[in-house]
C-alpha cells in the first residue's frame, strides 16, 4: 500500500492507496451527481486534518501511525510514501519523519527533478506547485486531453492540460475562505455564515446575499476562466477537485467531473514513475 499525502496551506489529506492501479483513461465513468467519487479507483482510506507548518517529524510520525491505527492497520504494510506539500517546513519534516519510522521504504517528493511524466509549459517550471502537477498528472491519466483542473481549496486554480499531455500554464484565483474572511475583515456589519445554497439567488436576508454571492458568484468566476481557457485550448474535459469542490460543481455550467482524490491519484502515478519496483 502507498502512503500519499498532499500537504495544503489549509488543510493536509492523507490517503492511503493501492498501488499499481493503473491508468482510467477511456474507461467507465462517474458522472457529476451519480456517487461523486469520479474514476479514481484503489483510495482504501482517507483522512483530512489541519495543515501547521511547524509541526515535527516526530509529529508527523506519530499523526500517520495514529492514522493506520484508526484502520486497524500498522505501519508496516505502508510499501512507500509520496508527497505533494505547498510548505516548505512540511517538506522537510516529513522527508525526515520518511527516514525515522519508515526506514528504507521509497519516498518520492514533487519537486523539480523528479520525473512527472508530463512536460511543463511554463516560463520557469520550478514555481508550478507540487499539487498542480499531480492533478494534471491525474487528470490526463484519467480522461486524456485537452483538459482543465479546477481545484477549489485556499486557493482556486486553473490548469491546462493539452492534448498531447502538455502542462501548459493556468490561472489563481483566491479562494472562497480567504475572499470571505477580507470580506468579513474588512465590512463590520457583515458576520461570517455557514456556506449553503440559499433559498434564492435573489437573498432575503444578510446571510442568504452572502451565501448567494459567494456560491453563485464563484461558480460564474470558474465557468468564466474555463470558458476563455478552451477559447485558447480547445473544448476541454473540465474536472474538479479540493475541499469545496462538492459544494460548488453543482452550480457550475462547465465542470464535467468532480474527483475528490485527484491529487491522490496523481501521487500514485508520480511514485510509480520514480520508484523501480
Amino acid at each position: 500500500m502507498l502512503l500519499a499525502i498532499d500537504v495544503g496551506n489549509t488543510q493536509t489529506v492523507v490517503g492511503l492507496l493501492e498501488s499499481n492501479i493503473g491508468g482510467a483513461y477511456g474507461s467507465s465513468s462517474s458522472a457529476i451527481g451519480a456517487n461523486g467519487e469520479g474514476r479514481v479507483k484503489g483510495v482504501i482510506r482517507h483522512w483530512r486534518v489541519a495543515t501547521v507548518a511547524d509541526r515535527t517529524a516526530d509529529e508527523y510520525g506519530l499523526l500517520l501511525s495514529e492514522l493506520l491505527k484508526l484502520a486497524h492497520l500498522g505501519m508496516d504494510v505502508i510499501e512507500g510514501l509520496a508527497v505533494a506539500s505547498s510548505v516548505p517546513q512540511a517538506s522537510a519534516a516529513l522527508k525526515e519523519a520518511a527516514r525515522r519510522y519508515f526506514v528504507k521504504l521509497p519516498f518520492v517528493i514533487i519537486q523539480p527533478g523528479v520525473r512527472s511524466g508530463i512536460p511543463i509549459l511554463y516560463d520557469n517550471p520550478k514555481e508550478v506547485g507540487a499539487d498542480r502537477v499531480a492533478n494534471a498528472v491525474a487528470a490526463y491519466d484519467l480522461y486524456g486531453g485537452p483538459a482543465i483542473v479546477v481545484d477549489l481549496g485556499t486557493a482556486t486554480t486553473f490548469d491546462a492540460i493539452s492534448v498531447k499531455g502538455e502542462y501548459l500554464g493556468g490561472a489563481i484565483t483566491p479562494g472562497v475562505d480567504i475572499s470571505l474572511d477580507a470580506l468579513f475583515e474588512h465590512a463590520a456589519a457583515l458576520r461570517r455564515v455557514e456556506l449553503v445554497l440559499p433559498r434564492n439567488v435573489v437573498g432575503k436576508s444578510t446571510v442568504e446575499s452572502i451565501q448567494s454571492g459567494v456560491l453563485f458568484g464563484f461558480a460564474g468566476l470558474v465557468d468564466a476562466i474555463c470558458r476563455r481557457m478552451e477559447q485558447e485550448i480547445g473544448q476541454a474535459t473540465v474536472v474538479a477537485t479540493g475541499g469545496l469542490s462538492e459544494l460548488l460543481v453543482p452550480l457550475s455550467e462547465r465542470i464535467q467531473y468532480r474527483e475528490p482524490w485527484l491529487t491522490l491519484h496523481g501521487l500514485r502515478l508520480v511514485f510509480e514513475r520514480n520508484v523501480d519496483r
